[in-house]
């Protein structure tokens, strides 16, 4: 006789079902319900599709800054060769073409200055609503299933601003949302959970992105230094050609941003539209 569950293995109790069946029935978990209690407070679906687009659209902002910083960081690098390269000489013409480069220069150091403002102005906007799309999604997960998250709810947004551990505990809470939010349904060996963290799969898309993340803070930090601490021009023209290489790192980053956002906004909005899971397998 098969087994009432799965339809697939032969049955080997008395109540019809296979050793399979018998493992995953002891490690099963309750269904997911809206308005489970984590730490004592209810976890609801809603809705991350808008919050998603606005950080997606952010994330371009983010990207404009970054390529508007590399233009402005060419300007610099012209001015610097032309102070290099100078020749200014004696005489009437001499002076007004050494005013002209310091206009020039003037200008471009502005014109520099403007663009990290710029820069900074985005990545806060960017920030604020990523970390309210963040803690969406992660209360969603809660929802969708409730115990495989190794850090509470709290840590979804303060991990972020806790030195050294923000370098992997987002990345973590991240994989813990994907796998929530995903197709986890189990196949004829059901003996794995979700609970075990050998059986997750892969997760290329968030490693790139995370990866990439880390690379840009910690380059543009090692970049912003060397600029700031430049006096002479060749100092200068090699700081800024670490803080254009910095932006380079950063607008991938982004990109890999905008595809885990959209990603995992789109799979939060199918699970959700498709309803609380069925009893049952269906065998290939």
């Amino acid at each position: 006789m098969l087994c009432t569950e799965c339809q697939f293995n032969t049955a080997t109790t008395s109540e019809g079902l296979c050793d399979v069946c018998v493992v995953a029935a002891a490690h099963s978990k309750p269904a997911p319900r809206s308005g489970y209690k984590s730490d004592g407070r209810p976890a609801y679906l809603r809705s991350p599709v808008a919050l998603g687009r606005a950080t997606a659209a952010l994330l371009g902002v983010v990207i404009a800054a970054d390529l508007y910083s590399l233009w402005a960081g060419t300007v610099v690098q012209g001015v610097t060769e032309d102070l290099l390269g100078a020749d200014y000489g004696v005489g009437y013409e001499a002076g007004y073409a050494a005013a002209d480069l310091v206009r020039d220069a003037e200008r471009a150091d502005t014109l520099y200055a403007a663009s990290g403002w710029l820069q900074t102005a985005a990545l806060v906007a960017t920030c604020v609503v990523f970390l309210c799309w963040f803690y969406r999604v992660r209360v969603n997960a809660e929802v969708f299933e409730p115990h495989i998250h190794g850090k509470t709810r709290g840590w979804t947004v303060g991990s972020w601003f806790v030195p050294i551990l923000n370098l992997w505990i987002p990345r973590r809470i991240a994989l813990d949302i994907w796998d929530a939010s995903g197709d986890r349904s189990v196949a004829l060996d059901r003996t794995l959970i979700l609970g075990d963290t050998s059986a997750r799969a892969t997760h290329p898309l968030i490693n790139g992105w995370w990866t990439l993340w880390v690379a840009s803070i910690l380059v543009g930090r090692w970049a912003s230094t060397n600029y700031w601490g430049a006096e002479e021009a060749e100092e200068i023209d090699a700081a800024v050609s670490r803080l254009m290489f910095a932006d380079v790192i950063n607008i991938a980053a982004a990109v890999m941003a905008i595809l885990v956002v959209l990603r995992l906004t789109r799979m939060q909005d199918t699970k959700a539209r498709s309803g609380p899971p069925t009893g049952g397998h269906v065998p290939a």
